[in-house]
């Protein structure tokens, strides 16, 4: 019995010897390299996803198609309003805290139309009959268009509606209001956003 014991010990010891020790200073590098690898995926999947982390970054380009008042049927893209402040607002008429907003909205277009300023309404995850019909209830006119696919909403990481993001006339995210806007708020960044030169 020891004689099967002695041989299997020098068995091992032998195998331990054949292992050499690159071989396994390589597996730890490998190992502890996927364990690295397999945190940093973790942490990036932990980083905010709220539209708050584009404040300061370029906006996302969109294009939407207006389906409201003069400018039903016009397609609108960020691109060409380059060298405009842009008020691009997330809304939906099932949203009840949007409607605080909406007359809002709609006399700060009229105050600041002339100025270069365009607003923009995406109509969020709604039938085309009930947005209508909300932007005709508060008497919006400027444009507003349906997000098909919700693509404008994820290209701006939204988590819900209202949202608005203010971009300057170089493009670029200045402000982002998650919730209703003030009237003092709303005129406020216009007025700096203007002033700014839009940067």
């Amino acid at each position: 019995m020891s004689d099967v014991t002695s041989a299997l010990d020098a068995a091992e010891q032998t195998q331990a010897e054949a292992t050499p020790p690159r071989r396994r200073t390589v597996w730890l590098v490998v190992v502890v390299g996927l364990i690295l690898a397999f945190m940093a995926v973790l942490a990036f999947g932990l980083r905010p996803k709220t539209s708050t982390v584009l404040q300061g970054e370029p906006a996302p380009n969109f294009e939407l198609i207006a389906f409201n008042g003069e400018f039903d049927g016009q397609r609108f893209s960020l691109e060409d309003m380059r060298g405009q402040v842009v008020v691009l607002n997330f809304w939906a008429s099932w949203c009840v805290e949007c409607e605080k907003e909406a007359a809002l909205l709609e006399q700060a277009w009229r105050d600041y139309r002339d100025q270069g300023v365009w607003f923009i309404g995406v109509d969020y995850l709604d039938i085309d009959s009930e947005g209508l019909a909300y932007l005709e209830r508060f008497d919006i006119t400027y444009p507003n268009g349906p997000d098909t696919g919700s693509r404008i909403f994820q290209d701006y990481r939204c988590t819900g509606v209202p949202e608005t993001f203010f971009i300057d006339k170089d493009g670029i995210i200045q402000h982002v209001q998650i919730g209703p806007l003030t009237q003092s708020q709303l005129y406020g960044l216009l007025d700096r956003l203007l002033a700014d030169g839009g940067s």
